[in-house]
């Protein structure tokens, strides 16, 4: 594959990281303004950063700035049981390797980014990060993306994008970059998306051989 910039999402694409994220919300959700709320109606949320997402869908808006603080608390706490994912950490070797720049677009907050990046080991395979805390328009709208390819003064077809949910792709198709769904962790936010992507992987090893030739 002859691109130069490698554009990632995060959650669900580089991190098995959804799964906490859901429970972290689902907990706050309910103790802080009494609401139960499934993974599909958070997914729903997804766009804007934690923060922002429970002080937007908080009736009891008093309560937001303690049930933000216990989300990250709570965030943190669950990575302690995560273990590493050597085929992720693998496919960014081989990416560094092969001469890549590699940047993550996520619309995770500065701070959840770091707490997953850190404890995941991965911070130091990324040249270029855009969070959530970054960025007015938050993906499917392209700012992020636009970011990166700026950083590395890449033209869209010099760069990738790959990601899990339909606003990834959305996105990376809006930049006018090749844009590939992955399907490849335990979980994951689309399995239907508003445009087609350029192609799904549902193993790493599978984009991984695309280097290796």
């Amino acid at each position: 594959m002859n691109k130069t910039v490698i554009l990632f999402d995060f959650d669900g694409t580089l991190a098995d990281t959804l799964p906490a994220s859901f429970e972290a919300f689902r907990t706050v959700f309910k103790k802080y303004d009494g609401q139960d709320v499934t993974n599909e109606q958070l997914v729903s949320m997804f766009g804007p950063t934690e923060d922002e997402i429970i002080t937007i869908n908080f009736a009891q808006q008093a309560a937001v700035a303690e049930a933000i603080r216990e989300y990250y608390v709570l965030y943190e706490k669950a990575h302690a049981s995560m273990h590493e994912i050597n085929p992720i950490q693998e496919l960014l070797i081989l990416l560094k390797e092969a001469g890549k720049h590699i940047a993550v677009i996520t619309g995770k907050s500065r701070k959840a980014f770091d707490i997953s990046s850190e404890a995941l080991q991965l911070s130091q395979y990324f040249d270029f990060v855009v969070t959530g805390d970054d960025v007015e328009k938050p993906k499917p709208d392209p700012e992020g993306i636009f970011k990166a390819m700026e950083f590395f003064a890449a033209a869209p077809d010099e760069a990738v994008f790959l990601g899990d949910s339909n606003a990834d792709i959305l996105a990376g198709k809006a930049a006018g970059v090749q844009t590939y769904a992955v399907q490849w962790l335990s979980t994951y936010q689309s399995v239907k998306y508003d445009v087609e992507p350029d192609a799904i992987f549902k193993n790493i090893a599978e984009f991984a051989s695309l280097f290796k030739r």
